[in-house]
């Protein structure tokens, strides 16, 4: 039987130990009787988008994403239009879109999911011309995401503290959309568009969101009294979100977003810069992924 080759891509700015624990891990839990491996290095920022296209050029059955969501949408970008697949073990902060997919976040028990080999075809999805495969926003998240990039701390804690601190400064913006063609308004806190739940830490924006369906959950939280914040993470942590009185949500194939002033989005946790206007898409059952 000829074996499978995997390649893992690791920042190597996880820590050396980290580093250590997961050559450990891959040595004594991975199925050398099913695959060969490689590990590489991502050296840089976006490095992990150039090892995945090489390796995917050269023959590799899945490329192993070591990280979080940004591992994941670098990886993701780097195999897009090949039949390469896409595993994850996920070591990132939120880990949102490993969440969502059942994948566990303990290393020996994520290597067991790839040893079992279940795939499915996922759909992805693009806001403009850039990939994301958990969710894009242009509102509230987008401003956080860019202050949590900043932030020296990671963690639960770090994120909930700019999330209080955020909410009471940040001022809804008036969005004009098309969902499907049909013209649509909103004052908007968040905006977001998923195409799958969550923003990590188990914070389901989109608990109804399927990632096979060839559909974009649009989930908008309108303007809300700032003491319910805390109700509405709650109702985020409780996947009933779209319950709310403050939350729009929609399904579409494509959705466009304008707002004159709008400079800032984000994509899977990614903050960056953006025209005013944002064109939303899917490529539906793109992307093979290794799940439980």
């Amino acid at each position: 039987m000829t074996k499978k080759h995997l390649v893992f891509i690791v920042n190597p700015k996880s820590g050396v130990d980290r580093v250590k624990a997961i050559k450990n891990a891959i040595d004594t839990v991975l199925d050398h009787e099913q695959y060969t491996h490689e590990i590489v290095n991502s050296e840089y920022a976006k490095h992990g988008i150039e090892l995945a296209k090489q390796a995917a050029e050269n023959g590799a059955y899945a490329v192993v994403a070591v990280g979080g969501d940004g591992s994941v949408n670098d990886i993701a970008n780097g195999l897009n239009g090949t039949t390469t697949a896409l595993a994850i073990i996920p070591k990132g902060s939120g880990n949102g879109t490993a969440r969502t997919l059942g994948i566990p976040l303990e290393i020996k028990e994520a290597l067991k999911v790839i040893n079992k080999g279940n795939t499915i075809n996922m759909d992805i999805a693009f806001a403009n011309d850039r990939l994301f495969i958990s969710n894009a926003g242009v509102a509230f998240d987008a401003l956080i995401a860019k202050k949590f990039a900043k932030s020296v701390r990671r963690g639960m804690a770090m994120y909930s503290w700019l999330v209080t601190k955020y909410m009471w400064l940040y001022n809804e913006r008036n969005f004009e959309m098309l969902i499907d063609g049909k013209p649509h308004k909103e004052r908007a806190f968040i905006a977001c568009v998923c195409n799958m739940q969550q923003f990590g830490y188990n914070f389901k924006i989109a608990p109804t969101a399927d990632w096979t369906d060839g559909l974009l959950d649009v989930v908008i939280i309108r303007r809300f009294p700032k003491i319910m914040g805390g109700a509405l993470v709650l109702r985020a942590m409780t996947g009933t979100i779209l319950k709310s009185r403050y939350v729009t949500f929609m399904r579409a194939k494509e959705v466009t977003m304008s707002n004159p002033q709008l400079k800032l989005m984000q994509t899977d946790g990614d903050a960056h810069e953006c025209e005013s206007t944002i064109h939303f898409r899917l490529k539906a059952a793109a992307q093979k992924v290794i799940v439980p």
